[in-house]
């Protein structure tokens, strides 16, 4: 995956758990002041068939935790919101356990308001924390805002009757905020559907229908606690949809991982396969023209060998290399070549125009375009004449090679499947930078090459303007 930015400052983490944890413990204190410590076991015990149900949510979650804490494949911020997640949706288990216990048992108002409080102001958070999954590096501060406010309302139940409270008799009640936390539920949902499904029209990958059925689990989530109503439960239905969810959404970032390893891999091989094509090619050239010029103009020969060793010292570390080098060096690498050329046929003129050379490119781009521009074009002509030029232009860098050659019908070329090594300047244009190849040619009048590379990926020197 992309390297991305930490936005949370650095002790919020720690802080989300504290507060989660100490929440669960305050829970614990509550019950074990309200009751003796006979009651308290009684209460934790009572009806083990309600506490089994929930031991799986919490065991599936633990382990969870532990396979995510020791998992380093996922981007650290990305693991970081994972373990997020899952503390919160642990804590939000037990808030439903203990407010299914507190509703069955005996009057615990204080024990009951608290668990209640934390269980409605806990929710939004776990949507937040699975929209950071969405969009990793954004703050959310909105979002952060609304659930804030939220939990603010929820707790005027310790004082007030506007949000909800318990009755003497341990019934809830609802007061005139009282579908708060829905609202502010449905904001972020509203909010999620939209980013799930741009994510998905992005990427149009199999593994992205996992956060569209992850919502959908929600969304059933939530109308199924409706169907049922104030009926008391174990766990919620909403709460097993985020249990499901936090392993929907950890088997998703891992196929992410995959699906971007693979593709790596892929470009990687197929890069040193394309180099490994081309030097071969090169050397072969090269070495042919100077067992021609031993035959031909031997006094020649010894500055030509001169010039292929110059190159190979100075290059080879470029002809190996899979990534961006200076535009230079691949201007040295064509010239170099170019002279060769020109030794061996005095009709050819190689002309180079540098007017920007404060860019990088993909190693091998220039010089496979004037090799093809000299033996397949301008070599007929009396005066054949091939031109480089490099310029800045708006939006990036320009390259153009430009020859008088015989040319050729660019669309019959590439339904042949011809110009091979066109073809893969091309590819690895796209791969490494993100830049563009165009031909434009005509039959007995020559061919124009048209290299772009965007400012973001060829510039040499950052903030470069």
């Amino acid at each position: 995956m992309k390297s991305m930015k930490s936005t949370y400052p650095s002790h919020a983490g720690k802080a989300i758990a504290a507060l989660c944890i100490t929440v669960i413990c305050v829970m614990f204190l509550v019950s074990a002041c309200a009751e003796s410590a006979d009651r308290l076991k009684t209460f934790i015990s009572w009806n083990y068939t309600e506490t089994l149900g929930v031991l799986p949510a919490l065991i599936l979650l633990a382990l969870l935790a532990f396979i995510v804490n020791i998992d380093r494949y996922i981007h650290a911020d990305l693991r970081k919101t994972m373990r997020l997640i899952i503390i919160a949706v642990f804590s939000l288990v037990a808030q439903n356990y203990f407010e299914y216990r507190l509703a069955e048992g005996e009057v615990r108002w204080l024990a009951r308001t608290l668990v209640s409080i934390y269980g409605y102001a806990v929710r939004p958070v776990v949507l937040i924390l699975f929209l950071r999954i969405i969009e990793p590096g954004k703050r959310f501060g909105w979002a952060w805002a609304l659930a804030g406010v939220n939990a603010a309302v929820n707790a005027t139940a310790l004082f007030s009757r506007v949000c909800f409270w318990i009755s003497p008799d341990n019934h809830y009640h609802g007061g005139q905020l009282s579908n708060i936390c829905l609202w502010t539920s449905a904001i972020l949902l509203a909010y999620w559907i939209v980013q799930t499904l741009r994510v998905f029209k992005l990427q149009r990958r199999t593994e992205t229908w996992v956060p569209v059925l992850v919502l959908l689990l929600i969304v059933g989530g939530i109308v199924m606690d409706g169907h049922v109503g104030l009926l008391p439960q174990p766990i919620t239905y909403l709460t097993i949809a985020a249990v499901i969810g936090c392993v929907a959404y950890y088997i998703w970032l891992h196929l992410q991982f995959v699906r971007e390893h693979e593709d790596a891999l892929q470009a990687e091989q197929r890069i040193q396969i394309m180099i490994s094509q081309i030097q071969p090619h090169f050397l072969y050239n090269t070495l042919s023209t100077i067992q021609a010029m031993c035959a031909t103009e031997p006094e020649k020969a010894p500055r030509v060998v001169e010039q292929l060793s110059r190159y190979l010292r100075q290059n080879m570390d470029s002809l190996n290399d899979a990534n961006l080098i200076a535009v230079e060096k691949e201007i040295e690498h064509t010239r170099i070549y170019a002279e060769i050329e020109m030794a061996m046929f005095p009709n050819i003129r190689v002309d180079f125009d540098v007017m920007d050379a404060d860019f990088k490119l993909p190693a091998l781009t220039i010089q496979p375009l004037v090799e093809n521009a000299i033996r397949h074009g301008v070599r007929i002509r009396e005066e054949g004449v091939v031109t480089v030029t490099t310029r800045r232009v708006s939006g990036g860098h320009e390259i153009v090679v430009r020859d008088n050659g015989k040319g050729f019908d660019t669309t019959k070329a590439l339904a042949e499947g011809g110009h091979i090594g066109i073809a893969n300047v091309r590819e690895r244009l796209e791969r490494l930078c993100g830049g563009t190849l165009d031909i434009e040619s005509a039959v007995g009048e020559g061919t124009r090459v048209i290299i772009r590379i965007p400012h973001a990926a060829g510039d040499a020197k950052p903030n470069r303007r």
